[in-house]
């Protein structure tokens, strides 16, 4: 018997099979029979096309074949031929066939459509998807378009902890983790938990952000770039929180926010091209969808993206255009208070028409570590803003005077305790340095055009929801 042969190659360089004999394995997506012969789709998750194959009737095996249910795993043996039918560069003429896994007809996945929501509900399922099996191409796509864009630029990638004992944000919410009993927990003299008995002897949880233990290996190797799960215990179950995602965090030594801001349209730019070249015909199809949050010019958007300059403005005067505009915003463009979607989509969409990186934040609005400007109000804060969704990058310059982040993590009431090692990175050999944030899924998200996070990892975990 032939060697397996994976769609995607075999679509990739037609040319090279055609008139050969192949086997080709996967799962069947639909057959249409007749009395002298079958039409038979199968698909093998390498590729978005499917291969069309025209079994005989007098081939081995027809009749188990012919009657193969929606699902069925199978290995095929035919010859590659020119199509004759639309929409398809070749086709197989099955010689042979073998069923590997037969399915009954509860298999939920029909040819019928089935909805999103459902679909999550079956999430064990439904890579098997023509949907979901493009958007998770996509996904590897955009992984791979992540290592070979900072590798090139000289990062290191860092597999930062994702048990921490800080919290790197300074939000609150993170997942606590423990192995004390729930059911007898020990205390002290003061009735509060004893986590000295717990297995790291202190209060830890699950990292929200790799970016600390980022700008210790940043201040010893350069430039080193995270790429992992983080995690957030925010009670919200809108379209764009989860409460495990995945987070790419680089960090530049010798480097201030204008640098870093380069870099992060830089690396958007790569990555749209990236998907462009190695996953046109999953965006096509995805573009195409009718529950997505874009039109079929999403693709021209991007290009656009990708193609563009990124216009640089600092907040006071996002405000002044927001304010100056005329347009009504449900939220307060008052000097001070966050930039909600909305303002950031208008300056994207309808004042500037092209991407906006907005810099110099209120501090009152930023993170405890981002380095104060010398009017004292701001700091060394961006947030990138793409059309269509509005923000997609965060970041700042890192505050690298020992004096001043002190300074301003008392006027948060934090406790520094648990920082001695941050904070000693200011006492030994301190240099500026800066770095952003992207959130994974939000990326995935903007260049797929789906509309809901949940569609755009494997198993999402959401407030109520930890299935799989």
């Amino acid at each position: 018997m032939s060697s397996r042969v994976l769609l995607k190659k075999l679509f990739q360089t037609p040319s090279e099979f055609i008139d050969k004999e192949v086997t080709i394995k996967g799962w069947v997506r639909s057959v249409r029979k007749s009395k002298k012969f079958s039409f038979i789709v199968l698909n093998d998750g390498t590729d978005q096309d499917s291969m069309q194959i025209i079994a005989d009737a007098g081939i081995e095996n027809y009749e188990a074949l012919s009657s193969m249910l929606t699902g069925t795993s199978v290995s095929i043996t035919g010859k590659i031929v020119e199509s004759q039918g639309k929409g398809q560069s070749i086709e197989m003429q099955a010689i042979t066939g073998e069923v590997i896994g037969e399915v009954d007809e509860s298999y939920p996945l029909q040819k019928k459509g089935t909805s999103l929501e459902h679909l999550r509900d079956i999430a064990h399922l439904r890579a098997r998807t023509n949907l979901f099996g493009a958007v998770f191409r996509v996904r590897h796509a955009l992984a791979q378009a992540t290592h070979q864009f900072f590798s090139d630029r000289g990062f290191y990638y860092l597999n930062s902890p994702i048990i921490t004992a800080v919290d790197g944000e300074g939000a609150g919410e993170m997942f606590n983790v423990s192995t004390l009993n729930a059911k007898d927990l020990p205390k002290t003299d003061k009735g509060e938990i004893d986590y000295s008995k717990d297995y790291f002897g202190k209060d830890v949880s699950l990292c929200v952000t790799g970016q600390l233990e980022a700008e210790c290996h940043a201040l010893g190797l350069g430039a080193v770039y995270t790429f992992g799960p983080t995690f957030r215990s925010e009670n919200s179950n809108t379209k764009r929180h989860l409460a495990e995602f995945w987070m790419i965090e680089p960090e530049v030594a010798f480097a201030d926010l204008e640098d870093v801001a380069d870099l992060a349209a830089d690396y958007i730019k790569f990555m749209i091209d990236y998907a462009m070249k190695n996953c046109s015909k999953e965006l096509a199809f995805l573009h195409s969808m009718p529950f997505t949050d874009v039109d079929k010019t999403h693709g021209d958007v991007l290009k656009s993206v990708r193609d563009s300059e990124f216009k640089k403005i600092t907040y006071t005067e996002a405000i002044d255009i927001l304010n100056a505009c005329g347009e009504k915003f449900e939220f307060s463009t008052e000097w001070g208070n966050e930039l909600q979607t909305e303002h950031e989509k208008y300056l994207t969409d309808k004042h500037f028409k092209s991407p906006v990186i907005v810099t110099d934040y209120p501090k009152d609005c930023k993170a405890f570590y981002m380095k104060l400007n010398e009017d004292g109000k701001t700091v060394r804060a961006m947030d990138v803003l793409v059309p269509g969704i509005g923000e997609l990058i965060g970041g700042s310059q890192r505050e690298e005077s020992l004096e001043k982040l002190e300074k301003r993590m008392d006027e948060m009431n934090m406790e520094k305790d648990g920082y001695w090692w941050y904070l000693e990175l200011r006492k030994f050999g301190s240099v500026p340095h800066s770095g952003f944030g992207l959130g994974f899924e939000r990326a995935i998200m903007y260049i797929t055009g789906m509309s809901n996070i949940r569609d755009v990892i494997a198993f999402p975990r959401t407030p109520g929801n930890c299935d799989f």
